[in-house]
């Protein structure tokens, strides 16, 4: 039995009425919550190359991390070469280069695969990271079907927020769809999307548009899943969201709340899910990246541990606590540790993992739950209405019309009119400041970075059997010109002759083309 500091017992949840477990899951998946186990602690990781990132895989698995989370750099992620004009100087800067199987059998080198669980950010290239993923995995003996983990796959918000796409919107839910049909298939323990809010919330939205926009295209994915041919029950239970745990605290506990309950209600009233799983939103949560402040990058340390127990109150699976110095450069192995340190910190010594939905039952956090459910339906209905009872069609009528971007946009400017009149208060940024910050000790990504990443692409280039390289992606564009073909097969193919993952891309954008944002005025 769970006891406080002073030796109080606890039982795992309080309260009258509906507990933890029961349907609508307001206030937990679980009933024994992180009593039975403790939240994934997931560290995000990525940078230099292959070789450098599998060294921090290491270090932070070796600290006690138990998941691992890749950052690709940009030009990985916009599935583009480092050799291509558009990745000069930008290669290994922001995240891990990774061009072919190589630099994936690098980056995973010496981790069993079946023994710990991955997740990959990253959205257009989703199915070509994914299928090397897969190849590097059974290279080494595991298949496919024990991978655990998640890829986030999320293209519909890229759209609407983070602008990281390569295809148009219709083909581009073809590859998503085309990944939750192989995981359904043969990867029972991996989570083929990851739909994500916490871009939408970083570039600026409130923390209801966050959560109805991304509620909206978790909805829109299972209509097109179900278009495609699968049961809702089939693979609902392997979607995942992804949200952000940002500054107020309560208002980010009331959303996560309200999450629970949004998915559940709409998963069995509007699609008919019967699987107690499919109703159940399951997510991973980051501490908010946009608030941290370049001026006092001391004082992230306590918004990160403030951010990360709203989202550990607030039920996550799985959680990611930014480095104090991310507002600087990409964090040093120090800076890592200590969000690391924070995550378990606050499992083992604040008493929130004792407890099931500790605030449960307090008349703000109530009030909280429900008004951002309120404002979140009236966002629900007006992209119905666009979509003419459709939230696949809506959420596209909706990229196209710049509704999304429009909103993220007003609701942004809004809260930095807010910053710059001294109405809202961020301290050591426009109050209690000071001009002695001293000189932060940051992690420097050098142009020999780019020399090697350049030199091993040239490589491998130089040892592949090109002939087979050629003949797989004649294969793909065949494939992709076929509307019900799944594209993850021959892309898989196309991986393991060593194809770079932009000739992938190029195959693809032969047949898809390549997507231009309409400008919103």
């Amino acid at each position: 039995m769970a006891e406080t500091m002073s030796g109080i017992p606890l039982d795992s949840s309080y309260g009258p009425g509906l507990q933890p477990g029961d349907y609508p899951f307001t206030r937990g998946l679980h009933p024994a919550g992180y009593r039975s186990r403790l939240w994934t602690m997931r560290m995000f990781a990525g940078f230099g190359t292959a070789a450098d990132t599998n060294a921090r895989f290491h270090a932070l698995l070796q600290a006690g991390g138990t998941g691992l989370s890749t950052a690709f750099d940009m030009p990985t992620l916009m599935g583009r070469d480092s050799d291509h004009e558009w990745s000069q100087g930008e290669v290994g800067r922001a995240g891990v280069a990774v061009d072919t199987l190589a630099d994936m059998e690098d980056l995973f080198a010496g981790i069993e695969l079946d023994k710990v669980t991955t997740s990959m950010t990253i959205n257009g290239p989703a199915a070509i990271c994914m299928a090397m993923y897969v190849a590097v995995a059974e290279k080494g003996g595991v298949g496919r079907g024990r991978l655990g983990g998640t890829i986030q796959n999320d293209i519909l918000k890229e759209y609407q927020a983070q602008k990281e796409y390569i295809f148009p919107p219709r083909p581009s839910v073809r590859l998503v769809t085309d990944l939750i049909r192989f995981t359904t298939a043969e990867m029972p323990r991996w989570h083929p999307v990851s739909i994500s809010g916490y871009h939408i919330r970083e570039a600026g939205s409130t923390a209801a548009q966050e959560l109805a926009f991304t509620l909206a295209n978790g909805f829109a994915y299972v209509e097109a899943a179900v278009a495609a041919g699968l049961e809702v029950d089939d693979f609902a239970p392997r979607l995942s969201f992804f949200f952000n745990a940002h500054s107020d605290f309560f208002e980010e506990i009331g959303k996560f709340r309200a999450a629970r309950r949004i998915w559940a209600t709409w998963m069995k009233d509007r699609y008919g899910a019967a699987n107690p799983r499919s109703l159940m939103c399951r997510f991973h949560t980051q501490t908010a990246g946009v608030s941290l402040t370049a001026q006092q990058p001391e004082n992230n340390i306590a918004r990160v541990a403030l951010q990360a127990l709203s989202a550990v109150i607030g039920g996550t699976q799985s959680l990611h606590t930014d480095s104090y110095d991310e507002a600087l450069a990409l964090p040093t192995e120090k800076a890592a540790r200590i969000a690391l340190r924070t995550q378990q910190i606050v499992a083992h010594e604040t008493g929130a993992a004792s407890v099931v939905d500790p605030l449960g039952g307090a008349h703000f956090v109530e009030w909280m739950t429900d008004e951002i459910e309120r404002q979140a339906n009236e966002i629900f209905e007006h992209i119905d209405q666009q979509g003419v009872g459709s939230m696949l069609e809506g959420v596209y009528a909706g990229i196209d019309d710049g509704y999304f971007v429009g909103e993220i946009a007003d609701a942004a400017y809004r809260f930095e009119r807010e910053v710059n009149a001294g109405r809202r208060i961020i301290v050591g940024v426009n109050q209690f400041t000071e001009n002695d910050d001293d000189e932060a000790a940051l992690l420097s990504i050098g142009h020999e970075t780019e020399k090697l990443q350049l030199k091993r692409l040239e490589q491998v280039r130089c040892d592949r059997d090109d002939t087979a390289v050629q003949a797989s992606l004649a294969v793909l564009v065949e494939a992709a010109q076929q509307p019900d073909a799944n594209l993850m097969p021959p892309i898989i193919d196309a991986v393991r002759t060593y194809a770079s993952e932009g000739e992938i891309v190029a195959a693809l954008e032969s047949v898809f083309g390549t997507y231009v944002e309409n400008a919103v005025v």
